[in-house]
């Protein structure tokens, strides 16, 4: 196989480990060491890189890819993005898991079905799946990818839904009414809460 015609990222190549071309790699596979089974990974350019050994490692799992045999040859792929074609990767999976490929680019709407942004990325830093949204007017949010924060997934439909409570993207109303201002930078309400009309 050549460059994936659909890529879908399963990993990043970070620091060199050692001296003999080992690699610290960041799978994004729900198994790590499965990262080894899905055959040759692809990075943008076209190149190929075959897995000849891999272990865990804390967070990561250390790669030795064929080819690689030096501490040189390895610190000069850090930061390499892996990918294989999304034909290799098996379509059933549980119902609530979905490849982030698949979510970025759907449109997120409230619960009221209206369109209130699109996802741009899928992050994890270590505590979960954080959907990363660009929403009308901001620059854009990160909202938790729970079922409590974003209840409805439709790869189908184009679409996530959220509940905006539960996503961050409201307060409750003591703290709302509270902290909000005029575009002046005046708290808005009555006199004697402090507001000036």
């Amino acid at each position: 196989m050549s460059k994936p015609k659909n890529p879908v990222q399963m990993a990043v190549i970070g620091a060199a480990h050692g001296i003999k071309g080992e690699l610290r790699v960041k799978s994004f596979t729900g198994d790590p060491l499965a990262l080894a089974d899905y055959g040759p990974l692809y990075a943008r350019d076209g190149r190929a890189f075959q897995i000849v050994d891999i272990r865990p490692a804390n967070t990561v799992v250390v790669v030795r890819f064929k080819g690689v045999n030096d501490r040189n040859a390895a610190e000069a792929l850090a930061g390499t993005e892996l990918f294989v074609d999304r034909s290799v990767l098996p379509d059933e999976g549980e119902e609530d898991e979905f490849y982030h490929a698949d979510l970025v680019g759907l449109e997120v709407k409230d619960d009221t079905g209206a369109i209130i942004g699109k996802v741009v990325a899928v992050h994890n830093f270590g505590g979960g799946d954080i959907l990363d949204v660009t929403l009308a007017g901001r620059k854009g949010v990160l909202i938790p990818f729970t079922r409590a924060a974003v209840p409805e997934v439709s790869i189908a439909g184009g679409f996530v839904r959220i509940d905006p409570a539960a996503a961050g993207l409201v307060e409750d109303g003591e703290s709302a009414e509270r902290d909000s201002f005029d575009p002046k930078g005046r708290p808005r309400g009555p006199r004697d809460a402090g507001g000036n009309r």
